[in-house]
């Protein structure tokens, strides 16, 4: 069964950083493209970065330059590394495949960016 866990979610000042990290358990991780999305109160699950199995990302036009996605196969792992934060990016950020069929959806991770 795959598990998704993400975490380093937390509260921080408009302007500051975190970086989030997804482990994936219980699956070949390094074949597929994996991608976070968050979703807002009251709003639908946006998708907000995809990396490649090679590296390759792409982002949604609101975080470009800000967001940076990495991945590290070898741990099963995908990391969304978070600078210049807005109000605007408060969410539970979670990590899936980018395509169909997506795994069970973990937790997430609750960001939330005080002014």
């Amino acid at each position: 069964q795959v598990q998704l866990v993400e975490s380093g979610g937390g509260s921080v000042q408009a302007g500051g950083s975190l970086t989030l990290s997804c482990t994936v358990s219980g699956t070949t991780f390094n074949a597929g493209a994996m991608a976070w999305y968050r979703q807002a109160p009251g709003k639908q699950r946006e998708l907000v970065a995809t990396i490649l199995p090679n590296g390759i990302d792409s982002y949604v036009d609101s975080v470009k330059g800000r967001f940076i996605v990495s991945r590290n196969n070898a741990k099963n792992s995908v990391y969304l590394q978070m600078n210049s934060l807005t109000s605007e990016d408060t969410a539970v950020y979670s990590c899936n495949k980018l395509r169909t069929p997506q795994w069970s959806w973990g937790r997430g991770t609750q960001v939330t960016v005080t002014s």
